[in-house]
């Protein structure tokens, strides 16, 4: 709690600093290359099969380090800087987070420890490459399921361990207050970013804005700045795995229920006991238990509509892009693009819809994955 105290008051602070602010968007401008592209995707609208309709594709992939990653460990580590801390410590599931963060640790010279889930550094393996490439220690988490949740765990303990010196940059909009607001302010440059793109380009707002929903970083960063335009439908999309019935998936908030996880009160994917069931998702960075409390609170309101791809929705959605756009998207951004496809074939998309997705990274990382289940 004292480490957590220590970083709400630093961050209020540099919230009301415009020194802090100038930095982080000079440093957004001039080292990941925002504004990101808002690309619309004829072809991809075309094969909806569905009049009139428009599709844009908002390319967080497009940014520096392949995903929209970096936005929020960009100005968590200038944080952790004025906080006077000289090493970072972060988890990964996807290897995303943790190459944004080696990034930005290399920039501004700072000690990086990345802690990884054995199982996601085998899959991943090309992101292991990256982080220590750009000077992080990679420690192999093996403990618990070996995934996400479990390095979450360990990044805590080393970051309690080593306050004086050390700060936790925490990759989702979940855990503990207040890193999912901190999360959540620093990643809504997506959604005021899309919002002032597509007006420029419809001379109206989206009538959906769609994301996929891990913990929720890309989701919540899209979904905010239309929190009040209630003629937006807002829709997550949850990892289905090999069906939710299966019980392999990683639907949280359409199959979990609330509970405690890594210090928030949210939903979670937990036994009769209150113990973290198992999860499975295609894409790793869906891979996890949880989700932000924020994204838990806009279900129970009703504002946000959380449906679900399975794995092979979400191959689907990765075929339809490269073959259609000549767009390699991340596995956990496809499964978006594979919810929109069987939304068409329903026949629940209205003609002349004008439709947004954030596609939340870039494929580098799944070819193995897309090679052995497509076929090479």
């Amino acid at each position: 709690m004292a480490a957590l105290t220590q970083l709400d008051a630093a961050y209020r602070r540099a919230q009301a600093d415009p020194r802090f602010t100038d930095e982080l968007g000079e440093l957004l401008r001039d080292r990941v290359g925002r504004p990101t592209l808002l690309h619309r995707v004829p072809r991809l609208a075309e094969s909806l099969a569905v009049p009139g309709v428009r599709v844009y594709l908002k390319r967080e992939d497009m940014a520096h380090t392949g995903a929209h990653k970096i936005n929020s460990a960009l100005g968590q580590v200038l944080l952790a800087r004025r906080m006077g801390k000289s090493r970072i410590v972060a988890e990964t599931g996807a290897g995303q987070h943790g190459v944004a963060v080696a990034t930005v640790c290399a920039m501004l010279d700072l000690s990086c420890t990345v802690y990884m889930g054995a199982h996601d550094m085998r899959r991943q393996s090309s992101n292991v490459v990256r982080m220590q490439l750009l000077g992080a220690q990679v420690r192999a988490v093996h403990t618990g399921r070996r995934r996400l949740k479990d390095a979450v765990s360990e990044s805590v303990r080393d970051w309690v361990t080593n306050v004086d010196t050390t700060h936790y940059v925490f990759g989702t909009a979940a855990g503990p207050a207040p890193y999912p607001r901190i999360v959540r302010d620093f990643q809504t440059v997506i959604g005021n970013e899309s919002r002032a793109q597509v007006l420029k380009s419809e001379g109206r707002l989206p009538d959906y804005v769609i994301a996929c929903v891990g913990g929720g970083s890309n989701a919540i960063g899209m979904f905010h700045p239309f929190l009040d335009d209630p003629q937006v439908r807002l829709i997550g999309v949850e990892a289905a795995g090999r069906g939710t019935e299966t019980g392999w998936h990683a639907a949280t908030l359409n199959s979990g229920t609330p509970g405690e996880i890594d210090g928030a009160f949210s939903y979670m994917l937990q036994d009769e006991d209150g113990q973290i069931a198992r999860t499975h998702s295609i894409a790793a960075g869906l891979d996890y238990p949880g989700v932000g409390p924020e994204l838990s609170h806009l279900k129970e309101t009703g504002r946000v509509i959380y449906r679900t791809a399975t794995d092979d929705a979400a191959l689907r959605g990765m075929r339809a892009l490269t073959r259609g756009e000549g767009i390699i998207a991340a596995l956990e951004s496809t499964h978006t693009v594979g919810y929109l496809l069987e939304l068409a074939e329903r026949g629940e998309l209205p003609p002349d819809s004008v439709v947004l997705l954030c596609l939340s990274g870039r494929g580098d990382k799944d070819l193995d994955i897309a090679a052995q289940r497509l076929g090479s």
